[in-house]
């Protein structure tokens, strides 16, 4: 497995890996990264697009990125016919892809969820065969999204969430950024924010996330206040449409 996933993500993973938070918080841009990297290491992967609520920042944006990187993209019917228009439009190669993941030689699963509850609504419908195999959810956290920025706000979604997936978080990712203005203070968890999510929601932190070019050019900075153990160096994939 590439070194760029540090190793408590790695066991946090499973052959079936829900990537859930609130809107914004760059679940997507995770997701994607996730994918690529599990690739780059020789593992047959399948993303699934399960965002059916928001016409932006869907992994789907990110075919030919993906599929090049050896990828396989499950998407919304409506990414296949090349429109972002919102209608209940799940494909039939979701269940088949969660079935898969559970057999020896199958491909590692990693699905991009909605925001919120009425985004992980989606997740509802395919829970009951996601409970029969190994699955985990990674909820993301960045402190600097609304309804993010206080623990107990955080721990509130995330309640929400689990009840519209039907399914439980397993481990945190803090993945702290303000897109084009992120820096080592944005990034930088002085107040010990991430620490004090996991312990309200009883849950362990598993990655750091830090753009890559930051991981390289600030570690002095980081120091003390990012466990070194846990940095996840990720490359910005998502982003806006205008960039």
């Amino acid at each position: 497995m590439t070194s760029r996933i540090p190793e408590s993500l790695l066991e946090a993973m499973a052959p079936i890996t829900i990537i859930a938070g609130h809107y914004g918080v760059g679940k997507t841009n995770f997701a994607v990264n996730l994918a690529i990297d599990c690739a780059a290491a020789g593992e047959r992967v399948a993303l699934i697009d399960l965002d059916v609520v928001n016409p932006y920042f869907r992994a789907s944006e990110q075919r030919h990125l993906l599929e090049d990187a050896g990828v396989r993209l499950i998407a919304p019917v409506f990414s296949e016919a090349k429109t972002s228009l919102d209608v209940p439009s799940l494909t039939g190669a979701i269940a088949p892809a969660f079935e898969d993941a559970g057999r020896v030689d199958g491909a590692r699963v990693i699905v991009d969820l909605g925001g919120d509850d009425v985004g992980s609504g989606a997740m509802g419908r395919f829970a009951k065969l996601v409970r029969e195999h190994t699955y985990a959810m990674l909820y993301v956290i960045n402190r600097h999204r609304n309804l993010m920025q206080d623990p107990a706000d955080m721990l509130e979604n995330l309640r929400e969430v689990e009840a519209a997936s039907r399914l439980n978080a397993t481990a945190l990712v803090d993945n702290a950024h303000m897109k084009q203005l992120t820096d080592a203070a944005a990034i930088a968890d002085k107040d010990g924010y991430a620490l004090k999510a996991s312990e309200l929601a009883g849950l362990p932190l598993v990655a750091k996330t830090v753009p890559i070019t930051l991981a390289q050019e600030n570690e002095s900075e980081l120091t003390g206040t990012v466990e070194a153990g846990l940095v996840y160096p990720v490359r910005l994939y998502v982003k806006n449409p205008w960039e």
